[in-house]
């Protein structure tokens, strides 16, 4: 199994860090729509040259243009030597309208019309066809030949769709190119909810996007460590972050399978004073176990390949609130290997 992890790095810093990040043996690197933009760091270390994947995961697609998507796809991609993939994703309401000043409807319909019209351009692109797309949301069907970039030489880059509840894991089994599994989950979860609403999805695939051609990219929360501080410090870290997704309601349907349904109202009052250290005193061990992964790089190897080893070829993990050593995550790598 290949190991994908964050590139946890301002713009004018990526090349290094990925350079650091790649001489571990991961696979690739992903940004996410965070304090930077999502699209820069990965060009900057795609113009050094560092041998590896490189995805967003995710870019939030609802205030962008599809047509703005194409156009960094189709660079990054070009850039890249093709090995960039392209993860978008939603947001909840409060951020589209009060962060982002955009509109917020019906999240799982708007998320698959930009998938749909992003892999249109992308492909009139790439095949000189007339572009005609005619959405719901959003209509592209001007495209004189000054703004047609040709065909890129490593085809189109793959258009992944983040999802967590039913109605966006079916729009991206439907018409995406793979599936981000949210790394907030359990096992359970995952068998239970998102696996029955991606095959209702896939199901529904039109005779142009052959079933085969999807992929699966599992994501996990990762608590590491090699001796009792490290994994305390993990812990920590993990918990803050347990705590804030269960305060959302969005994600109480991962903790309503594992029978914890009443833990996201407690945590999102508490949330709502800013009684973070009281919110993560209600996370304990057996909550990480479940919902993230734990133990040494050894043990978390073993539980990522029970977890996904069936599903999907490669994994990405996260390592939120504490530093994970080079050789750490190196024996991790190592690890998944094996």
């Amino acid at each position: 199994m290949l190991l994908d992890v964050q590139l946890d790095a301002r713009p004018d810093q990526a090349a290094a860090r990925a350079a650091e990040l790649a001489a571990t043996g991961v696979a690739g690197l992903f940004t996410f729509e965070g304090p930077h933009d999502v699209f820069l760091p990965l060009a900057a270390t795609a113009s050094h040259g560092v041998d590896v994947d490189l995805m967003t995961n995710v870019a939030i697609a609802t205030p962008r243009s599809p047509m703005h998507l194409a156009h960094a796809a189709y660079d990054l991609q070009l850039m890249s030597g093709g090995r960039f993939r392209l993860g978008l994703g939603s947001q909840i309401r409060p951020h589209i309208e009060n962060r982002y000043g955009a509109t917020w409807s019906r999240p799982a319909a708007r998320m698959r019309e930009a998938v749909l019209a992003t892999q249109a351009i992308l492909t009139a692109w790439q095949d000189g066809t007339r572009l005609d797309f005619r959405g719901e949301f959003t209509k592209h069907t001007l495209m004189p030949p000054t703004f047609v970039p040709g065909p890129n030489p490593h085809g189109i880059a793959p258009v992944l769709l983040g999802a967590l509840g039913p109605l966006m894991t079916r729009a991206a089994g439907e018409v995406a190119d793979g599936l981000l599994v949210m790394p907030f989950h359990s096992h359970r979860h995952v068998r239970e909810r998102t696996l029955p609403a991606l095959e209702e999805g896939l199901a529904a695939r039109g005779p142009g996007r052959p079933r085969a051609d999807f992929r699966l990219y599992p994501q996990a929360i990762v608590a590491m460590g090699s001796t009792p501080e490290e994994q305390a410090a993990a812990d920590r870290g993990v918990g803050g972050l347990l705590a804030f997704y269960g305060s959302t309601p969005a994600y109480r349907s991962v903790l309503e399978v594992e029978g914890w349904g009443d833990l996201q109202p407690e945590l999102n009052v508490l949330s709502k004073t800013g009684a973070v250290a009281e919110m993560m005193a209600l996370v304990t061990t057996r909550h990480i176990e479940t919902l993230a992964v734990r133990g040494t790089p050894s043990e978390c190897a073993a539980e990522l390949r029970r977890r996904f080893g069936d599903l999907a070829e490669r994994v990405c993990c996260y390592f939120p609130g504490y530093d994970v050593a080079p050789a750490q995550l190196g024996e991790l790598v190592a690890a998944l290997r094996d």
